[in-house]
């Protein structure tokens, strides 16, 4: 009976988890990471391409701009990008409909990675988040930067580092702010905070961790009401944990292995169940109750494929997920079998958006494909290369239009 009614939470949310976010998340906007409702999902009724040929899928402009990892977000009428350039990160603003540069800001923030992670280079990596009126934007050192989205005027910034005494992250300021209930919620500084929206003072501040020569957490946030609780779902170097938003109070936590730290993926929301996955680790759902004011997690399965970087996107009661071996593979969420794995390899990251029928999905070689959302085989129906240069950003879908940022240019698409 508990399988089956867990199998039916499944197929009941399979389009739109239940994660409470404040930003418009009814808006056809892609205004923050992965996706209005953060989940790699585009907002329901919004338009989706048939087909991604260039004859149906046009090239509208693209603008060049300086290296960066940060995926394009947009307004009704912007879309913004983030990027290095020398020891500066430049933020942009551009007209949706032409190209056009509306503004510009910037501010000192270079730094470098570890000698092992230079391949993938030392640029900027958080993607911001618009709340209608602000742009809220991650620098490499640490650093946390509040911008009207109509002038580009700087209207506050918080260093970390200085405000916590906290060790410069050897990988920069990676995790992806959010917005929730007025409020903003970010892993920096060694830890986990809460700031106001308008000023940037903190409210609280949890999750701290001292000792990891590696500092802050990858993994972006996310907001969900389990067991009746809303709370903050967060994935830390070690740890997978749910937080009150009131208070900062962790509610649980469980202790999740990885290779130095790496849990990148956000965490996937299914119900009172959650999934993720981690390099060195496993693909795992684990499973939340709670008795009076205590919550319980448990394991409901296990499997032995990795995820590295790429989150996965979700449906019908089927995970489908880009994998550490560069494959992607299809996971029952019922019972943890694997589906099947593609025969056909890809690169490093992947990322993918999905109407809950197909998945748009951008290799970090600058290959969009459009694959059927298949449980019983892998279905690519086309695929096409849309850049020369390396693709790792997220992508970004508004309207009719695709949003593209190429490691130094940022290119609009539409159908």
């Amino acid at each position: 009976m508990k399988t089956s009614l867990f199998y039916l939470t499944l197929t009941l949310l399979f389009f739109r988890p239940v994660h409470g976010e404040e930003v418009s998340n009814t808006s056809e906007n892609w205004n923050q990471w992965r996706g209005p409702n953060r989940d790699g999902f585009i907002a329901e009724g919004s338009p989706w391409p048939k087909f991604i040929s260039k004859k149906k899928l046009a090239l509208n402009w693209r603008e060049k701009i300086g290296k960066g990892y940060p995926g394009p977000v947009t307004s009704d009428t912007l879309v913004f990008t983030v990027e290095t350039k020398g020891k500066l990160e430049v933020v942009r603003a551009f007209d949706r409909s032409n190209g056009k540069q509306k503004w510009e800001s910037e501010w000192k923030g270079s730094m470098s990675v570890p000698f092992f992670a230079w391949k993938n280079g030392s640029w900027v990596r958080s993607t911001p988040i618009f709340d209608g009126e602000n742009l809220y934007v991650g620098g490499m050192r640490d650093f946390l930067v509040c911008l009207d989205g109509q002038s580009g005027k700087i209207k506050w910034q918080v260093d970390f580092m200085e405000r916590h005494d906290s060790p410069l992250p050897a990988f920069g300021f990676v995790c992806s702010p959010l917005v929730h209930d007025g409020y903003l919620y970010v892993q920096a500084g060694s830890g986990f905070s809460k700031l106001e929206r308008e000023t940037g003072k903190s409210v609280w501040r949890s999750l701290i961790h001292k000792g990891d020569k590696y500092g802050s957490a990858f993994s972006s946030p996310v907001t969900a009401t389990i067991c009746g609780v809303e709370q903050l779902v967060v994935q830390t170097r070690t740890e997978l944990t749910g937080v009150h938003p009131a208070d900062g109070k962790v509610l649980w936590k469980k202790p999740v292995k990885a290779y130095r730290g790496m849990n990148i993926l956000t965490p996937t929301l299914l119900g009172n169940s959650i999934l993720t996955s981690t390099y060195g680790g496993k693909s795992l759902l684990f499973d939340l109750t709670k008795k009076s004011d205590q919550f319980s997690i448990s394991q409901n399965w296990e499997n032995k494929q990795e995820g590295y970087m790429s989150s996965p996107i979700v449906i019908d009661g089927y995970g489908y997920l880009h994998l550490r071996k560069q494959r992607i593979t299809c996971l029952d969420m019922k019972s943890g079998e694997t589906q099947w794995i593609s025969s056909e390899s890809f690169g490093k990251y992947m990322s993918m958006v999905s109407n809950g029928k197909e998945i748009l999905a951008l290799d970090e070689d600058g290959t969009l494909y459009l694959i059927e959302a298949d449980p019983e085989k892998f279905i690519i129906k086309e695929k096409r290369s849309i850049s020369e240069s390396p693709t790792w950003a997220y992508l970004a879908v508004s309207g009719n239009q695709l949003f593209v940022r190429e490691l130094e240019a940022i290119a609009c698409y539409s159908w």
